[in-house]
């Protein structure tokens, strides 16, 4: 694509969201509409840059017909009709998409992209914000849902799961060879191979996610502060608006956005979690993962081995099979607990389904051992 045809696409997207933006603030007041007229001066500052690289090439400039695309247009009846909340999800959604549009523009003037990163973290900011919860309804929740106190940060949730999966797939695994007619010491062997394998499977796969993502949060922040050094005006304007949108004055939201500014730690902690959303001093612990997921899945895996360590034959089976069903009423009622399910569905769906994936590798089992023999 050349230059010509970058300029104009640029002009055309400045354009339409300026009229989205002019549109919109005409279904409000107060501060919601100051910060959907800013935005759209933002985009006029835009606008009038391509403009004049445009004019600068010698471009016939497109008429500003005014006019709102057919989508555009369906978007501001929406929020004529339902209300503007009813679209500030799907418009900072569209702007989070094309936040990036301007990095890899060597023509677009400095502070564009941080311009375009910003409107999708105003129109979160627009938002109606919830209700604080009251500290008596806080604890009628917490009696009534106790893992929204003591599981905070979804670690239970990923134990529980974890001993689920190492449950299942061990337990099909040794009904598997179990079936085939082999010898105890040979199911034993295959139970400790599997849970070794699923145990390391899933501690390398969660230790390589958590580590690119905490990789990516650290990334980030350094970016943010590079920005914070290197621009603290923009910044500083970025906090303002961010403040306003979430319905201080403002004059209220410059003071508040200098105080934060004069340190640069509490600044680049609140910009990380106002406009990033991360908390800076939790981006993850890679090995903590890797090792509670091992831990996990060996937990679940390791029922349906035991028997192995101690039996043989018909009575290592039984033991085997007895011990699989009770740990899987167990997990699948505390999966039960925590989603909501309920304990006894969840509990009996953990059975049909843990226990028909093992009765089908029994069955497979016991139709290659007969071919064998």
């Amino acid at each position: 694509m050349s230059k010509s045809d970058r300029y104009l696409e640029y002009l055309a997207a400045e354009r339409a969201s300026g009229r989205m933006y002019r549109a919109l603030a005409t279904l409000t007041s107060g501060d919601r509409r100051e910060a959907l007229l800013e935005l759209a001066a933002i985009e006029d500052r835009h606008a009038a840059h391509w403009m004049a690289l445009l004019h600068t090439a010698g471009v016939p400039i497109p008429e500003d017909t005014g006019e709102l695309s057919p989508d555009d247009e369906q978007v501001v009846r929406r929020a004529r009709r339902m209300g503007l909340g009813a679209v500030l999800g799907e418009l900072e959604q569209a702007e989070r998409e094309g936040a990036g549009m301007y990095d890899a523009e060597p023509d677009a003037l400095p502070g564009m992209s941080t311009d375009e990163r910003e409107h999708a973290e105003v129109l979160a900011g627009l938002m109606p914000a919830a209700e604080p919860v009251s500290s008596d309804v806080r604890e009628q929740l917490n009696r009534a849902e106790p893992w929204h106190r003591t599981d905070k940060s979804g670690a239970l949730r990923a134990a529980i799961f974890g001993v689920s999966d190492g449950l299942v797939s061990n337990t099909a695994l040794v009904m598997g060879f179990a079936g085939t007619g082999v010898g105890g010491p040979t199911v034993l062997f295959a139970g400790i191979a599997g849970l070794l394998a699923g145990a390391f499977s899933m501690a390398a796969g969660e230790y390589v996610s958590v580590a690119s993502q905490t990789d990516l949060y650290r990334r980030e922040l350094a970016l943010e502060a590079k920005e914070l050094e290197e621009k603290p005006q923009e910044e500083q304007r970025e906090l303002e608006l961010l403040y306003r949108a979430k319905g201080l004055d403002p004059q209220t939201a410059r003071v508040t956005a200098e105080r934060i500014m004069a340190d640069p730690e509490t600044a680049l902690d609140t910009l990380a979690r106002e406009e990033l959303g991360l908390d800076p001093d939790d981006l993850g612990d890679s090995r903590r993962v890797a090792v509670s997921s091992f831990a996990a899945f060996a937990v679940g895996a390791s029922v349906p081995v035991i028997p192995y360590l101690f039996l043989s034959g018909t009575a290592a089976v039984v033991l085997a099979i007895t011990l699989a069903i009770l740990a899987m009423v167990v997990v699948g009622g505390s999966v039960g607990r925590l989603s909501g399910l309920g304990v006894t569905r969840s509990a009996l769906r953990q059975v049909l389904v843990g226990g028909g994936a093992a009765a089908v590798t029994y069955v497979l089992g016991s139709l290659v051992g007969a071919g064998i023999g």
